[in-house]
């Protein structure tokens, strides 16, 4: 009956909105990171190392995050038709407040929030943690959201509809981390975003240059969670992604 949705394509994508470099764990400069995402066909990436928290990843604290943001502005200007946006891969504390303070994560283009410590705290304080990050208004979206590693780590014990519907009311967006080591959002998780209005960016989580090719497994998750082009993020060009984030 011609009722079938055309499922989101990796064609589809406009841009990846998390990526790492050598300022922290990633593997490659600022420049590098651009241009590997730009042959990947890429029209925008944002730039989106750890915050400060976490120093096993030699996290930014806001003199060095600053001094990155120079950098990008360097390395954006040397690529024609390919845009850069600054950010931050912020870590969620404890209590639910974020690692750095409100006027430097106000200054960045994008802020991803992720949790990296206490993965074992109880559903509803686990819950209260994530719900509490959501309503900052200068966090734009929520990476790995149950934080599982497949094989290695059970995901979080987490309220999923209230986070969902938290993501909803706040104006964020959610994360479908592409490493075929998470696949996070599950492909449930993703469906019911999808129902409850929450657009879901696939974002490679790329450390290296080679691991753009891991938005064809963002892809694949997605489409296992019936997303459509219009349910994600960044199959938008720049120009709407912009008005969105700013709606918050």
């Amino acid at each position: 009956s011609g009722k079938l949705p055309r499922l989101v394509e990796l064609a589809d994508l406009r841009g990846d909105l998390h990526a790492h470099t050598r300022w922290t764990d990633g593997h490659q400069t600022v420049r590098e990171m651009a241009a590997a995402a730009a042959a990947h066909g890429l029209a925008y990436l944002a730039i989106t190392d750890h915050s400060r928290r976490l120093t096993v990843a030699r996290g930014l604290d806001p003199q060095r995050l600053a001094k990155q943001r120079d950098e990008i502005a360097g390395a954006a200007a040397g690529l024609e038709g390919f845009a850069l946006l600054t950010g931050i891969e912020v870590d969620i504390l404890e209590d639910g407040r974020l690692d750095l303070p409100d006027e430097v994560l106000a200054d960045c283009d994008l802020v991803v929030g992720a949790v990296h410590s206490a993965f074992e705290l109880p559903r509803a304080k686990q819950t209260r943690r994530i719900l509490r990050a959501l309503e900052n208004p200068n966090l734009s979206i929520l990476a790995h959201p149950t934080n599982r590693v497949i094989g290695t780590r059970a995901a979080c014990d987490i309220d999923m509809l209230r986070v969902v519907r938290q993501a909803r009311d706040s104006g964020c967006f959610l994360e479908l981390n592409a490493q075929p080591g998470r696949l996070d959002l599950l492909d449930t998780h993703c469906r019911l975003a999808r129902e409850e209005g929450v657009l879901v960016a696939i974002g490679s989580d790329a450390h290296g240059v080679r691991d753009y090719a891991n938005l064809d497994w963002g892809v694949g998750q997605a489409r296992r969670g019936w997303l459509e082009p219009d349910d994600v993020l960044n199959t938008r060009p720049l120009a709407q992604l912009r008005k969105l984030r700013d709606s918050r």
